[in-house]
């Protein structure tokens, strides 16, 4: 990412001012799409509108598709759409058009389509049928395919052919008469065997493919585990449907990963430091509030306990510990649940075993952890035994409760399709505080009774 010094940005402000359209093509023509994009979060609408105007049609639409969807939603607002169609989306890959209009509305795609070549028009409707969290709805159909049945001088006639449109070659992939993948053909081998009779002779078999409805986080990981840069998508009676490359992959990983750690951190939509006062704040209010309402509840379950707390202060003291350690170790258990579904090293079909596995972790965490404390009690307050051991035996409860919760919860919601790194955030973070504290209202009223 480049960073534009102040000085830098005044000086374009002033050419912008003085209408200098030479002076800002030839600084636009020196920097890379994404440079340009980068320069525009420091200017207002009309001055990106200036020079986004100053573009040539393949500069443009590479700009627009990097910059976010707020900023480029700007830039669309004023385009009429035949203007999107034949300067934007005609010179876009399929699989970035459909992202485009994807976030406009019906009537809006519908117009633009409308001036779309036919061709490609029908193989962007075709991609938007795709769920955008498949391969099907990440892939775009700009590939170079051959015939195993071809010849040598045919296939290179048929590549150079359908070359002639691709911004860039990864593989050349091979399929029958069916348009079945049956493999790929290396470039290598192109020029290695010059005069070979027919292409199935020597193309490699059986590539790594993925089916159009495989949900993007396990194409990633089939990207991971291969070290592909590309990789063909088929349907489900295996006839090639496109293609996924790697920056799509990483687009996608990326914007996963920032959904998870917004969600993990209390804010229930996707929002960034650039967004307005008002979006950020419906962001944030939700769990804000279930926290204040959790608040209310711990208040009332210590209004039932207000007796016990007059009579033993000394209780009060340790309800932080209780709610803290609760939500500390449900948030770690949860993590490594949530990790381990994230990148394959644990399956919803091993439930059973990491329950298990994670119960012993508890045993052995609540043990010292209930050790360490009911040690400090007996040196610091030797002579409220009842004391030391309701606070122990709380804690080690509420650290046996929260890691069996840090890891049911993530894995339950894998199981209904719902976002486990939900589990890594405040969810668990208040029903730990909540059952901590009824945990240990419980506990230290039953040995305030015996004591």
């Amino acid at each position: 990412m480049k960073e534009y010094s102040d000085q830098y940005i005044e000086d374009m402000r002033d050419i912008i001012s003085r209408h200098d359209e030479a002076a800002a093509r030839a600084e636009l023509e020196q920097m890379h799409p994404a440079d340009i994009a980068e320069l525009y979060q420091d200017l207002d609408l009309e001055e990106a509108e200036f020079l986004y105007r100053l573009l040539d049609e393949d500069t443009r639409a590479d700009v627009l598709m990097e910059l976010d969807e707020e900023d480029r939603g700007k830039l669309l607002a004023d385009m009429p759409a035949k203007e999107i169609a034949t300067q934007i989306i005609d010179h876009l890959d399929t699989d970035e058009a459909v992202d485009l209009i994807q976030e406009l509305d019906a009537d809006e795609r519908d117009e633009i389509l409308s001036h779309i070549d036919v061709e490609q028009a029908g193989d962007i409707i075709d991609l938007l049928k795709y769920d955008e969290d498949t391969a099907g709805g990440l892939m775009g159909t700009e590939m170079i395919v051959v015939n195993e049945n071809w010849s040598m001088p045919e296939c290179i006639k048929q590549m150079r052919m359908q070359a002639e449109d691709m911004d860039e070659i990864y593989y050349v992939y091979v399929v029958d008469n069916e348009d079945r993948l049956k493999g790929i053909l290396p470039l290598k081998t192109l020029i290695t065997h010059p005069s070979v009779s027919k292409i199935k002779h020597i193309m490699e078999n059986d590539p790594v493919s993925v089916k159009a409805d495989t949900p993007i986080d396990d194409v990633a990981l089939d990207f991971e585990k291969y070290d592909l840069v590309a990789m063909p998508v088929v349907d489900s009676i295996g006839r090639l449907v496109g293609r996924i490359t790697v920056d799509d992959v990483m687009d996608q990983v990326r914007e996963s990963s920032e959904r998870d750690y917004q969600l993990a951190s209390g804010l229930s939509s996707d929002v960034d430091a650039s967004d307005s006062i008002l979006a950020q704040t419906k962001a944030r209010i939700p769990w804000l509030l279930i926290g204040i309402v959790s608040g209310i509840l711990a208040s009332l379950i210590l209004t039932g306990f207000e007796a016990q707390l007059q009579a033993v202060t000394t209780l009060a003291i340790f309800i932080p510990i209780i709610g803290g350690t609760g939500g500390n170790v449900g948030v770690q258990a949860s993590a490594i649940v949530v990790q381990g579904l994230a990148n394959g090293s644990l399956e919803i079909k091993e439930f059973a075993k990491q329950l298990w596995k994670e119960v012993r972790v508890g045993l052995l965490n609540a043990i010292i952890i209930s050790g360490v404390i009911m040690i400090y009690n007996l040196i610091m307050i030797p002579d409220d035994f009842a004391v030391t051991l309701s606070v122990s035996v709380s804690l080690f409860i509420v650290v046996m409760f929260a890691t069996l919760l840090g890891t049911v919860v993530p894995l339950t919601l894998e199981k209904l399709h719902i976002n486990p790194a939900l589990a890594t955030g405040p969810f668990i973070q208040i029903s730990n505080d909540i059952v901590g504290l009824v945990i240990y209202v419980f506990i230290s009223t039953q040995f305030l009774k015996i004591f």
